[in-house]
């Protein structure tokens, strides 16, 4: 989906809904892919109805230059734009054998950067607590090709801060509450055990090279 057009469609997630349990449950997902991700792939549509130059731009060009968007659709692009394309990377980067250790050239620079795997996730871990409200955390590339953790709020994406992503963690409390309600610490805790360390390590190396 991070690479279609308008019209954009919801993509089918690569797992079943329970294929996470017992980190994230069958009900979250199934209510977290099917409601509110659909409804921001109608929302952008309908954003982008009656402005046919941008119907050609890809997602990523859309996110990365809002800057450029009329001024009676950037918002919405903004917060639908961002809500389709970080759940995409969100959903993608979990996965029934997910969690264990980093792999490949991406564990190297985990490694290089924080010292270790622990380090690592205490860093990612008090980015996705430090979010005031709903937002993500992310780990990412800046342009110097250094790994960095940054929070986001809302649907905001880093494409817009030249930044290319590796791992997106949702914090918005509808991507937890059925399970954890106000404990988004076990939420991020438990997240890491269905990470899908292969699909970050790719992500990585594209945006290496």
């Amino acid at each position: 989906m991070r690479n279609q057009n308008y019209p954009f469609q919801l993509e089918a997630l690569p797992y079943a809904y329970d294929a996470l349990e017992p980190y994230v449950d069958a009900l979250t997902v199934q209510i977290h892919h099917g409601k509110h991700v659909q409804t921001y792939v109608d929302n952008l549509n309908k954003a982008l109805e009656g402005s046919k130059v941008h119907q050609s731009w890809l997602l990523t060009d859309l996110l990365s230059r809002l800057d450029e968007l009329p001024e009676n659709i950037r918002t919405a692009v903004r917060n639908n734009g961002g809500g389709v394309y970080n759940h995409g990377l969100y959903f993608e980067g979990m996965s029934s054998n997910g969690g264990g250790e980093p792999v490949g050239d991406l564990k190297a620079a985990i490694d290089k950067k924080f010292g270790s795997l622990d380090e690592f996730k205490k860093n990612f871990k008090a980015a996705g607590l430090g979010r005031f409200g709903s937002g993500w955390a992310w780990l990412a590339l800046d342009k110097n090709k250094d790994l960095v953790i940054v929070s986001t709020p809302n649907q905001d994406s880093v494409l817009g801060d030249d930044l290319k992503p590796i791992l997106a963690m949702d914090v918005w409390e509808h991507a937890y509450y059925l399970k954890y309600q106000n404990r988004r610490a076990d939420y991020i805790d438990n997240w890491f055990a269905v990470v899908d360390w292969n699909h970050a390590n790719n992500l990585y190396k594209e945006a290496h090279a």
